[in-house]
């Protein structure tokens, strides 16, 4: 077995499809993929999520855009992707999200990086920051407390897609190049806790 491609049991199910609407080749993973080539596939177009919460990436080595993948039926990029602005037809690795819990998360959010200015603090879902007074890009650091989190560029979680768990980075995330590989704005508008 490639050690880009670990299987093992565990709280993690997904099942996925190198065509559009679960045809083609088909496999299991209940451990994360580093590059879906090296596990026989070109590229991913669907999946299923039987169990746990997953983050895809776009490129290999979890790098690119970041995409949440909750328990359900992905049959095509729109399904995970929450946006015809971000046109990501395939995925090329992924990993489980290992502190998904969604009734025990906490995070604090800070307007500046390093954890100035003004603060606030969250244990619920918020489709909207700039309706509850935060500005347009007024949430520049956050401290996953619990729990794992996406914050979206836009109101109502469109737009880019950051996944920030508590037990990465030790849950501190002072500055946006921490966010994700393909992080180009600090940008954040709305936020909501990761379902496992």
């Amino acid at each position: 077995m490639s050690q880009h491609c670990t299987k093992f049991s565990g709280l993690w199910k997904i099942l996925v499809w190198d065509e559009e609407f679960f045809q083609g080749r088909r496999q299991e993973f209940t451990a994360e993929c580093y590059d879906v080539r090296a596990c026989g596939f070109q590229t991913l177009r669907s999946f299923k999520i039987e169990s746990g919460a997953w983050a895809g990436f776009e490129h290999v080595g979890f790098q690119g855009q970041q995409f949440v993948l909750e328990q359900g039926e992905y049959p095509r990029w729109e399904a995970w992707s929450g946006s015809h602005a971000y046109h990501v037809e395939r995925m090329s690795s992924f990993r489980p999200i290992a502190c998904a819990n969604h009734r025990d998360s906490k995070m604090t959010i800070f307007e500046w990086e390093n954890f100035l200015g003004r603060k606030g603090e969250l244990s619920d879902d918020y489709p909207s920051l700039p309706a509850m007074g935060w500005g347009s890009s007024a949430v520049s650091s956050f401290r996953a407390h619990s729990g794992a989190w996406v914050c979206s560029q836009f109101p109502g979680y469109r737009g880019f897609q950051y996944i920030l768990e508590c037990d990465r980075h030790a849950g501190e995330y002072k500055h946006f190049r921490e966010w994700g590989s393909h992080a180009q704005t600090s940008q954040v508008q709305s936020i909501r806790r990761i379902q496992q």
